[in-house]
């Protein structure tokens, strides 16, 4: 199966990461990378599953140096035009949707990024299961 595997750098996202492609899975990772908890824990675990933080861009999907079948992106789920050439350029069979802005204190600090994340972001991955047909 192709799978894309959204919050791929956090903590259950790169053990799901893991397990998938051990599984033998095609696995495209996407995260935004954002600052909200510490990024270097997200940069050791991209760096465990074989994408070093020199060798991506936004937008851009990149092959792991370990892992044959692992892909990674980084990108933000807020970039509906992003998001649907990533869906259009590759069929995935499967969606696994574990990017989040966590945090309810952070919700009521920064509520617009907290929406962005976890409303908008979610909206563009069921759109985009929806018009590429991904059950």
């Amino acid at each position: 199966m192709k799978i894309l595997l959204t919050g791929c750098a956090g903590f259950i996202g790169y053990h799901v990461a893991k397990a998938l492609s051990e599984r033998g899975d095609d696995v495209i990772g996407l995260d935004s990378l954002n600052e909200y908890y510490d990024i270097n824990l997200k940069l050791g675990r991209l760096k465990q599953l074989g994408i070093e933080e020199k060798k991506y861009q936004d937008g851009k999907i990149i092959t792991s140096s370990e892992i044959n079948n692992f892909q990674f992106i980084k990108l933000d789920l807020s970039d509906k035009d992003g998001l649907e050439k990533l869906f259009k350029q590759n069929k995935f069979d499967a969606v696994c949707n574990l990017a989040a802005q966590a945090g309810v204190r952070y919700s009521l600090e920064n509520p617009m990024s907290y929406i962005s994340s976890n409303v908008e972001g979610f909206m563009n991955i069921l759109e985009a299961c929806r018009d590429n047909k991904i059950n």
